[in-house]
């Protein structure tokens, strides 16, 4: 076995779909297939159980996984550790972000990350914030920025960095939203939130503690769109479409930020946290270290 087959095994345990996994590895459904089948050869039993609809880990292949995570990991550690010896660390990390974090969280990292290595190469992805913890999960990312869930895998850990509030925002130009809201003299009660046409985020932390206030008040929102990404909220809240919530710093460095206002809110909406977020494992990676101790100093 080598070091590629133990990554592609590794990801197809977490997304136990052969597709994906090729999608992320650059390699077939059917080399994804050949390279499962040569571990099984050599380690002699089954380590999936497969048909048509699914792919399922067996019990020899949850322990295997775990031998695999482990050998990924000191193989890691062992290459940057010698490149310690012999040089500055240097090499690649993959990171995920949104937009927004990538320019209102990262850019205070990178400033102190750059100075001290800067032979290390960022490989930036963006994307839904939502997606930041599955990917880091499943090995396709060596750390995430994204807001904290109410819970969190064993497997994972995470460092908070800052915080943001919710804000509930409304259109900033005339509109019929604008003119319900003029009609309830601009105080939004929960019978008046109930009948506003919401823009909601189709999933991730920000859902969830929207559906949490929404119970709190006690009303069943009437649901205008769901989309993915933060952005993409204020975008449509500024087309006059509906009202929706995002977090202050999504706001606060939006190029629409003018074409939307934000109105207060009672019960107060909650209060998010963003942080870093890894796999246990990889921290033993020097590389990842870095990165990891450089955000704490750049938010302690």
């Amino acid at each position: 076995m080598n070091l590629k087959e133990l990554q592609t095994f590794i990801h197809l345990s977490q997304s136990l779909h052969f597709g994906r996994t090729g999608d992320a590895m650059h390699l077939s459904a059917s080399a994804v297939s050949r390279s499962v089948m040569r571990l099984e050869e050599q380690v002699g039993v089954s380590l999936f159980e497969r048909d048509n609809r699914r792919v399922q880990l067996t019990a020899a292949g949850r322990e295997f996984l775990r031998y695999a995570e482990q050998a990924v990991v000191n193989w890691q550690s062992i290459i940057q550790r010698l490149h310690v010896h012999s040089e500055a660390l240097q090499g690649e990390l993959g990171l995920f972000c949104s937009v927004t974090a990538s320019y209102s969280v990262l850019s205070n990292i990178l400033e102190v990350f750059r100075q001290r290595y800067p032979a290390i190469e960022l490989k930036l992805h963006t994307g839904d914030q939502a997606d930041a913890i599955e990917r880091i999960a499943e090995g396709g990312e060596d750390l995430g920025i994204t807001a904290k869930p109410k819970q969190l895998s064993p497997r994972l850990q995470y460092q908070e960095l800052t915080r943001s509030p919710l804000r509930l925002l409304v259109p900033n130009i005339p509109c019929a939203v604008n003119e319900q809201i003029a009609a309830a003299g601009e105080v939004l009660s929960p019978q008046i939130l109930a009948t506003l046409p919401f823009i909601l985020p189709e999933r991730g932390v920000a859902r969830t503690l929207i559906e949490q206030w929404f119970r709190q008040m006690q009303i069943k929102p009437s649901v205008y769109a769901q989309v993915s990404g933060h952005e993409a909220i204020v975008s449509t809240v500024a087309l006059g479409l509906g009202i929706g919530v995002v977090p202050e710093l999504v706001l606060a460095t939006s190029f629409l930020r003018e074409r939307v206002r934000v109105i207060p809110v009672e019960p107060a909406l909650p209060m998010m946290e963003i942080g870093v977020v890894v796999l246990q494992q990889r921290l033993s990676n020097p590389l990842v270290k870095a990165f990891w101790d450089c955000a704490r100093s750049s938010y302690s």
